[in-house]
């Protein structure tokens, strides 16, 4: 088939690959090149690197505009493919190609409509997760399913672990979408059940509460790493928690926010067991071994997280 392709991000390449090995892609279009690092450097998207590598026409652009409509427009693509583009595809972009557009999405739709939902089902530690491809519509990620798939993500994985595992389970299941609507097998049916929303994670979702249970704790420092950071304060500086697992049962517990120093990093303690964080990263600072961090503060005794 003849192919346009929309993404931006590292887990879209999967698809992106998958597809070039099978069919036509006429044209690729990602987000302009973006600052990295400290020095900011423009760096294109993963995205842009993998379809120049590939050989493929790239449209680097900020918004679908009238524009970006009339050149994919004038090449007769017969599908849209789209996976974690980073803005929305509106009419008459939507309807430009033969058979529209159909979207890989990281969850079991309708579960999770929005642009975080691996972040949001680690954080509301959902036991199940998976992937879904849907036709696209004017209405967010509300399209009929042409295939969904649970995925096995390894235990305590962190959301970038967890995106990785999805991102090559989806690329296969959307090539086997793909070459449905081409040999005309496909069918689409309607989605089935409540759906919950995954809006954009902010800074302030990455807030540790050491009054909650661990697995609350820990929950959250899943699905906000590595971005937006799972955090917490200390003498009303931010920490960053950047790896952490929860301890083994303590036979003194600590209380929430108690803090103590363990050969390996730091424990910090919960409404229920400690999570042992073993790499920190304090404010203006690089990451560093928690341990090497904690042995560098002057009081531990008066430390206490969320202060």
């Amino acid at each position: 088939m003849r192919l346009v392709f929309a993404g931006t991000p590292a887990v879209a390449v999967p698809t992106l690959r998958a597809l070039a090995a099978q069919h036509e892609l006429v044209a690729v279009i990602t987000r302009p090149d973006a600052p990295l690092g400290r020095k900011r450097v423009l760096t294109p998207s993963p995205v842009a690197t993998a379809a120049e590598e590939l050989g493929l026409a790239v449209i680097k652009a900020a918004r679908l505009d009238d524009e970006v409509t009339e050149r994919i427009t004038a090449l007769h693509a017969e599908l849209g493919v789209i996976v974690a583009y980073g803005g929305i595809v509106r009419d008459p972009l939507l309807s430009a190609p033969e058979r529209g557009w159909i979207n890989l999405h990281f969850s079991l739709l309708p579960r999770w409509r929005g642009a975080a939902p691996v972040q949001r089902a680690l954080i509301e530690g959902d036991s199940e997760l998976g992937v879904s491809v849907f036709q696209l519509v004017p209405a967010l990620d509300a399209g009929d399913v042409f295939a969904m798939r649970a995925v096995a993500v390894p235990a305590q994985s962190t959301a970038d672990v967890a995106l990785d595992v999805l991102a090559k389970d989806g690329a296969a299941l959307t090539a086997d979408v793909v070459a449905g609507i081409a040999d005309g097998s496909a069918r689409a049916h309607p989605q089935q059940g409540e759906p919950t929303l995954a809006p954009k994670l902010t800074l302030e979702d990455g807030v540790l509460d050491w009054t909650l249970p661990l697995d609350a704790v820990h929950a959250r420092y899943r699905g906000t790493t590595p971005e937006p950071g799972a955090h917490t304060t200390l003498d009303g500086a931010r920490l960053k928690i950047v790896a952490a697992t929860p301890a083994a049962p303590l036979v003194d517990r600590l209380g929430p926010g108690e803090m103590r120093g363990t050969k390996n990093g730091v424990l910090i303690g919960t409404a229920t067991e400690a999570l042992e964080v073993t790499r920190v990263q304090p404010a203006g600072k690089g990451a560093m071994n928690a341990a090497d961090w904690w042995r560098g503060q002057r009081d531990t005794d008066s430390l206490r997280a969320g202060s």
